[in-house]
């Protein structure tokens, strides 16, 4: 195994345990901002308790996102201290506006928002959970900006001596493929919010606790969780995937299986990519519809893999064509459930009906496997350039770090995650079992008493 696939396998192993934890603190947020302006404009205290509930999830999810993100910063140097040297004069600049986000304005206000509750009004502990809001997503956002600029680079130039400088950071942060890829990622993470919302309120009402907070969970989720899955799919996903199209067509090709160029490409909904035969195995198609969804006509000619040369093709391939599907797959199972739900709930029926509650529930890990897998999507994708079209992944990894070492440190933070991992699932379990703040409402449940104290 070469030193640069380890390096690659490390950092794609390091950044995606560490966005488990931003997708929810992202959704999470814009969701607790929603309890507390009901629970302001009716003055309910159950919505008051829920933002509390989900409130110490969200501390914990985010002091975990804290703690597996800083080492990334740090891989830039000792991973990729070529694509550093070259490009830090770009992408320094949003990620340093990403830390002063969410190390100050994010923090600072979640602090207030946990322990202000008594001490501030009712109107400034609300605007408390809104700049935590408004801090994790322009957090978000500037993170978007550096992987967006990587995808697509815009307003820079080269100077003498080899090394990128920015030109205009208002063109930096206006990138047509930042504002499209956060879009699409912010809904991604309104959905895994959602969901985690909608599995604990469907839990708390299948084992009769907590019912009136399970009920509040469940309405909340649903109704965010519509939104988000449609919004995922269009306008984001379909605009995003346009302009992928246009900007790199090899990647559109690669994910979509097409090896040679069509007019009227249908789109592949299972199979098997060949590489050595360069066709689809077992293939399951709809005529026409991929020129239809990027061009807006069905005999519009969409570029396969044969207009690219060789070593321009995204690797590895399979695995490019297989987290797209899955992460289309799984969009679409995302939006006909919560149809159903949001359905039921119209009707009044949801919180009764058990065959929707028990999916509702057992969900829950989608929405990570889908943002995972359109991560994998993303930057799969833009293989084999780390900044595509200017700089190739083989240029950019630190050539003076050898595979052992690489190999040493990565189990070295596997060991570290698994700690982690078993610190968070014991913390979540116990604020689950507590529930929010059971006996307020003077009914936590017939299992009330199994709570811990």
């Amino acid at each position: 195994m070469t030193a640069l696939l380890l390096h690659r396998i490390h950092f794609a192993f390091t950044v995606t345990y560490h966005y488990l934890f931003p997708q929810l603190t992202m959704g999470l947020a814009l969701l607790i901002v929603a309890l507390k302006t009901v629970a302001l404009r009716r003055n309910d205290q159950r919505y008051n308790e829920a933002a509390r509930f989900w409130a110490r999830i969200f501390a914990i999810n985010f002091m975990i996102g804290v703690v597996t993100g800083i080492p990334m910063e740090f891989q830039f140097g000792t991973n990729w201290s070529q694509f550093s040297r070259w490009s830090g004069g770009v992408i320094g600049q949003p990620l340093a506006m990403e830390g002063v986000f969410s190390f100050f304005l994010e923090s600072a206000f979640l602090g207030l928002f946990l322990f202000g509750e008594k001490r501030l009004s009712p109107r400034a502990h609300w605007a408390s959970a809104f700049m935590v809001f408004l801090g994790s997503w322009i957090s978000g956002f500037f993170i978007i900006v550096t992987n967006a600029w990587m995808q697509h680079p815009v307003a820079y130039r080269v100077l003498p001596n080899g090394v990128y400088e920015v030109t205009s950071f208002w063109g930096l942060l206006t990138n047509p493929w930042a504002l499209l890829q956060y879009a699409h990622n912010m809904s991604g993470a309104v959905i895994t919010g959602s969901f985690v919302m909608c599995s604990v309120g469907a839990f708390y009402l299948l084992e009769d606790r907590f019912p009136e907070h399970g009920k509040v969970f469940l309405r909340v989720g649903v109704i965010a969780g519509l939104i988000s899955c449609v919004t995922q799919i269009f306008p984001t996903g379909d605009l995003h995937g346009r302009y992928m199209a246009r900007h790199q067509p090899a990647a559109v090709a690669a994910m979509e299986g097409l090896f040679s160029s069509q007019r009227g490409a249908g789109i592949v909904l299972i199979g098997q990519p060949n590489e050595e035969k360069q066709t689809i195995d077992n293939p399951l198609a709809v005529n026409d519809v991929l020129s239809f969804l990027i061009y807006g006509t069905t005999k519009a000619e969409v570029q396969g893999l044969d207009r690219f040369p060789r070593d321009q093709w995204p690797e590895p391939l399979p695995l490019l064509f297989y987290s797209y599907h899955i992460m289309a797959g799984l969009g679409t199972y995302f939006v006909l459930l919560m149809a159903i739900a949001a359905f039921l709930l119209w009707r009044g029926k949801l919180f009764q009906t058990r065959w929707v509650l028990w999916p509702l529930m057992l969900s829950f890990p989608l929405p990570y496997i889908a943002n995972t897998a359109g991560w994998m999507t993303a930057e799969i994708g833009r293989q084999p350039w780390i900044i595509y079209g200017v700089m190739r992944t083989s240029e950019g990894y630190s050539k003076y770090v050898s595979a052992g070492n690489g190999l040493f440190t990565l189990l070295g933070f596997m060991g570290m995650y698994t700690v982690l991992s078993i610190l968070f699932i014991v913390l979540i379990y116990r604020i689950m079992e507590k529930g929010p703040l059971p006996g307020e409402l003077g009914h936590a449940g017939k299992h009330a008493s199994l709570t811990f104290a």
